[in-house]
């Protein structure tokens, strides 16, 4: 399953959606998690909230998430929550900063075990997109 992280630094989870300067990538399984890419943005807001009405900020980092499971932050607002559920991305955000890889090891850990219900639909959407993805490679 490919996730996401909203980052300033590629360690935490510490941006607001709209406002990353970085969406960190990675694929994550039961037996472990390996790094697929970071994509850098250009025009990130202010975390105070207040930026451009000309610039769409959240249609690239749509873009750059495609694939992706759920995204990882520490804010994000509702119209945007509701643009990125549209995309078939879940949205969780965090209640404070907290490190990537300790988010990492509790999905591991979670996906070992029994996953929440809303964890598995995100897991049966995931499977059953991975052969159409496939295919358009090959």
């Amino acid at each position: 399953m490919r996730v996401a992280f909203a980052t300033h630094d590629l360690k935490l989870v510490n941006a607001h959606f709209a406002g990353a300067r970085t969406m960190v990538v990675y694929d994550v399984t039961a037996e472990g998690h390996r790094f697929l890419e970071a994509v850098q943005f250009d025009g990130g807001s202010a975390e105070d909230g207040v930026h451009s009405d000309t610039e769409d900020r959240i249609a690239p980092r749509l873009a750059a998430l495609a694939g992706c499971a759920m995204v990882f932050v520490t804010g994000i607002g509702g119209p945007t929550a509701a643009r990125v559920v549209n995309s078939r991305i879940h949205p969780v955000k965090l209640p404070r900063e907290e490190p990537i890889v300790q988010v990492l090891e509790r999905l591991e850990k979670s996906l070992r075990g029994t996953p929440p219900p809303w964890m598995r639909k995100l897991l049966q959407t995931a499977e059953a997109a991975e052969p159409v993805a496939s295919q358009a490679q090959a």
